[in-house]
């Protein structure tokens, strides 16, 4: 994970896609982060399209998973102001 100002990723292009081929490369603008430069395996792994929980549930041998869930003790309480 590196990061660059604004100025920095203009100037230095090249570092910037050299260092995005080992992590995100954040950059800033006025000190605050604005962009992320990612190397485009990375892009494809982040925004792949996930298995739903009701897909999961779904699939062949499921049946066979043995879950046995705690039983919930903490019980949620009206906040005082």
């Amino acid at each position: 994970m590196s990061t660059l100002t604004s100025r920095e990723f203009n100037q230095e292009t090249g570092r910037a896609k050299k260092e995005a081929l080992s992590g995100p490369v954040f950059i800033t603008d006025r000190g605050k982060p604005s962009h992320v430069l990612l190397s485009y395996d990375e892009y494809k792994a982040v925004t792949e399209k996930r298995v739903t929980i009701g897909e999961m549930l779904s699939m062949d041998g499921v049946e066979d998973i043995e879950f046995s869930p705690s039983k919930v003790t903490d019980i949620a309480e009206a906040a005082e102001f």
